[in-house]
């Protein structure tokens, strides 16, 4: 899609889940995020297409008390900011 589409701008946003420190959290949320920039400009995407913040564990898409739950938050999620 993106090799496909030039234009097309995406956030990459790294989450996590509770486990652990904010401090901690925020640092491989960012790390987790930056691992799929890297990824995607290794593939040929141009890095100025690309943006990577972490979140930490402040977006919860599911509940932490579950080991289910944490799984789904540890996660990447890539947004379209333009195009």
């Amino acid at each position: 899609f993106l090799q496909a589409n030039p234009s097309v701008k995406i956030a990459l946003e790294g989450h996590t889940d509770n486990e652990g420190s904010p401090a901690h959290n925020k640092t491989l949320s960012e790390n987790r995020a930056k691992s799929v920039q890297r990824y995607l400009v290794e593939q040929g995407i141009a890095a100025e297409r690309l943006s990577a913040k972490g979140y930490g564990d402040t977006q919860p898409v599911a509940g932490n008390d579950t080991e289910a739950g944490r799984q789904l938050n540890r996660r990447t999620e890539l947004r379209i900011t333009g195009y």
